[in-house]
């Protein structure tokens, strides 16, 4: 993969923003049971949550999408990291639930412009034969970011610093470390050459270009919102899994969780690489394949040995299909609308999916608690569904980008 040391710091911050964005969101899925004791409510009502977050976040999609298309992917990108970073950060200092809910679907807005803005600004700046291993490489941020949050849980939740013991409100203060991100951007990321090209043309806006491609884009919103079923439903409640299920201590928890996403890590670049071979359409097939034998590892095992071995299999399918979507979706869309369209089908997907974490905690506990059986019940199915869908998919590897069209 040869890139210049630009395409290379390019590469670089749009990579950062995703993990550190995923850091913030994932800090939640550690503190559930510990936030529901604060407020004196249950684990369903807190993770509503995750919910708002992922149910607001097409929100932020479209806004800071269409900021970019005017005004360009670098400025933008800045002031989208500098708002979730201070939105995230603010959730410490919720009185009560109310407040909480509120500010975490304030987050999920500024959590939603990230993927867009990061993953256009990267693809229209590196050459066509590097577009899937970086797009492995981009959506490596979020399991990058899950890891991050499982080490400083693992390494600070109810430690004792200085007489203090960090409870879940310091955790959130942790959301402030994303916005050192924008001094890198400021003095060593470039704009999108695409984009500092096509200010010199007439763009069609984006109601115009979605009438000419409405079916792909709607088509897109399909497969994203079991996409997000298929990440979230693996990855939210797996940690609530671990401690309500089986009592595992937090130093457990974090340990299994870390080898999860050490597999999602693996996935991502393997799948990422493995696009430029067999096409996208192939290796995501490929990717929710593997998934299918390994639920009964990670949903049923006993041990926490087992459990990670199942966890690192199982998040090397999903994020193995994961890794290949950066590329797909922006060569699916028209490029005047780049840094629009692709995040917010993204997110679109993730509106119609945002109920999944509550209704899997509901199904766990209509069962007896058995967390392990909602976990199986979505991984299966979602798993089926995306190898169904995909293979409807338009193939477009390799395609020139312009922001022209």
């Amino acid at each position: 993969m040869n890139l210049t040391a630009e395409q290379k710091k390019t590469v670089l911050a749009s990579f950062l923003g995703w993990t550190l964005d995923a850091f913030d969101f994932f800090l939640l899925t550690f503190l559930l049971t510990d936030i529901a004791s604060e407020f004196h409510t249950d684990v369903p009502a807190v993770s509503k949550a995750l919910f708002l977050t992922l149910a607001t976040r097409f929100i932020g999609a479209f806004f800071f999408g269409m900021l970019a298309d005017k005004y360009g992917r670098k400025p933008i990108l800045m002031l989208n990291i500098v708002s979730y970073s201070v939105i995230g950060a603010l959730a410490a200092f919720s009185p009560n639930l109310g407040i909480f809910l509120a500010l975490r679907a304030l987050f999920g807005i500024a959590m939603g412009g990230e993927w867009g803005l990061g993953s256009s600004l990267a693809m229209e700046s590196i050459p066509p034969s590097a577009r899937g291993m970086v797009s492995g490489i981009l959506q490596c941020g979020y399991p990058a970011g899950y890891l991050l949050a499982a080490v400083v849980y693992g390494l600070l939740y109810q430690q004792t610093i200085g007489g203090y013991t960090v409870g879940w409100r310091a955790m959130f203060l942790l959301s402030f470390v994303p916005a050192l991100i924008v001094l890198f951007i400021r003095s060593h990321v470039p704009e999108s050459p695409a984009f500092v090209e096509a200010r010199k043309s007439v763009r069609p806006g984006l109601l115009e270009t979605l009438q000419k491609h409405w079916g792909v884009a709607l088509y897109a919103v399909v497969l994203m919102m079991f996409f997000n079923f298929f990440s979230h439903g693996t990855q939210d409640l797996y940690p609530t899994f671990l401690k309500k299920q089986h009592g595992f201590d937090p130093h457990t928890v974090s340990w299994i969780t870390i080898v999860a996403n050490l597999g999602a890590i693996v996935g991502g670049l393997a799948f990422g690489a493995l696009s430029e071979k067999i096409g996208r359409v192939n290796a995501i097939t490929l990717a929710c394949l593997i998934a299918l034998p390994a639920i009964p590892l990670w949903a049923y095992s006993t041990t926490p040995f087992m459990l990670a071995i199942g966890a690192f299999v199982m998040q090397i399918a999903v994020q193995g299909a994961w890794g290949v979507i950066p590329v797909h979706l922006n060569e699916l869309s028209p490029g005047a609308v780049r840094a629009t369209l692709p995040g917010f089908i993204y997110q679109a997907g993730n509106l119609a999916a945002s109920y999944g974490g509550p209704y899997q905690a509901g199904i766990a506990e209509s069962v007896g608690g058995s967390y392990g059986y909602a976990l199986a019940l979505f991984a299966g199915v979602v798993a089926v569904c995306i190898i169904v869908v995909i293979r409807f998919s338009p193939e477009r590897r390799g395609q020139v980008m312009t922001v022209l069209g």
